[in-house]
């Protein structure tokens, strides 16, 4: 059940009159997660629950689905034929003139573009400026409990423990055999997850020299290759408790098997965590003073380092994701690159910083987690910060 109080009071605090919120065969999974409707109720027809600045909340469902919405508060109106669902819409509209809604400007933010273009005409021939939901979606479905904060550190002390037992292993086995397969790590980590009550959507990444240039290379028997002395290795990982709405500690790091990391290496990686570093602090900043601070600034802090040292052509991706119950959440992204995220970094949220630098012959990205607390203090978990290159053969 959503807290409709705290949502009005946040309507009221971003200057909306009103949110409207709607679905049509899942579509719209952001609605549907804030209204709680359980992933296993799909229904077949359109329905729309309006939350109003202040008042009661108002229904839209469908005569064959009219109890979809009966868990929530609010008068209902049932419709049958497409005239009345259009009128009904109409009238929900015209309760306000900024209308919330999962919709983004010039589809800037595709996160958070769940409503389709005919239902806009709809409300705003109404009259209402229909208004992104964006900062209310992160309030209501991306923001984390003291529990699933404790869930995170949790994970986030095996994740990281996960990165010596890889490199231990790496050692050992070049200096036993020769050599070691990608796929063979990977398994190793995917062990030390189970063994740890962890779970993952996916297995972690194990990139050895150009694999590591490939932003999403995805390690498998397909492309696996050994691992051998004097090679460069990435190792991106991503796990959560296996308990009902755990949330995800989301690493990467690198190494070089060797007992000295060559200059070139070391070279990029030191640009890379400065990028991670001056991205950090602009959070620490702005959090601090709790000045607004939106996600493509964030990105702007770290890019500005990589394009200054001349590789900005090689920072191919955004500088971070939301993080929650999916390792990819619904909150604020790190993102001036792909896409132009406005929504701002707020309290209990979550995300990643990770910037790379991505060359045909090896890349290099530093991962790390940043959660900024109830109190608007900023924690940077999964163990210490990466410094420099991993000598795994030390």
């Amino acid at each position: 059940m959503p807290n409709i109080p705290a949502i009005q009071a946040a309507l009221r605090e971003f200057g909306f009159d009103a949110w409207l919120l709607g679905d049509f065969r899942g579509s719209n999974i952001l609605a549907r997660r804030i209204l709680g409707i359980p992933d296993d109720t799909m229904g077949s027809r359109r329905w729309h629950y309006l939350i109003p600045a202040s008042g009661e909340p108002r229904k839209l469902v469908h005569r064959i689905e009219s109890a979809m919405l009966d868990h929530l508060p609010g008068d209902k109106t049932i419709y049958l034929k497409w005239q009345e669902w259009d009128a009904g819409v109409t009238q929900l509209a015209s309760q306000g003139k900024r209308i919330a809604m999962e919709y983004s400007p010039r589809n800037c933010n595709p996160y958070i573009s769940r409503v389709d273009a005919g239902t806009l005409e709809v409300v705003r021939a109404a009259g209402a400026e229909v208004v992104s939901s964006g900062n209310l979606i992160q309030l209501f479905e991306a923001t984390w409990d003291d529990d699933q904060w404790r869930m995170h550190l949790e994970a986030a002390k095996h994740t990281n423990s996960a990165y010596d037992r890889a490199w231990q292993f790496i050692a050992s086995e070049v200096r036993s055999h020769g050599s070691v397969r990608e796929t063979a790590v990977q398994q190793l980590i995917m062990d030390h997850f189970a063994e740890h009550g962890l779970t993952t959507y996916h297995p972690p990444i194990v990139g050895a020299n150009a694999h590591s240039g490939d932003p999403h290379f995805e390690t498998c028997a397909a492309t696996d290759v050994a691992i051998r002395e004097g090679d460069f290795v990435l190792i991106d990982l991503w796990a959560k408790l296996n308990q009902p709405r755990a949330v995800y500690s989301d690493l990467t790091r690198v190494g070089f098997v060797g007992t000295t990391v060559p200059e070139k290496y070391e070279k990029i990686f030191q640009i890379v965590a400065a990028a991670r570093d001056a991205a950090i602090a602009k959070v620490h900043d702005h959090v601090g003073r709790r000045d607004p601070l939106a996600g493509w600034q964030v990105d702007a802090a770290a890019r500005e380092v990589i394009t200054a040292a001349g590789y900005g052509d090689y920072f191919v991706h955004r500088l971070g994701h939301s993080i929650g119950q999916e390792v990819h959440g619904n909150g604020a992204n790190m993102d001036g690159l792909e896409t132009r995220e406005d929504r701002l970094v707020l309290p209990r949220c979550c995300f990643s910083i990770e910037p790379g630098i991505y060359l045909p012959e090896f890349g290099v990205r530093s991962e790390v987690d940043v959660f900024v607390d109830a109190n608007y203090q900023v924690h940077v978990t999964g163990g210490e910060l990466q410094t420099s290159v991993v000598p795994i053969l030390r």
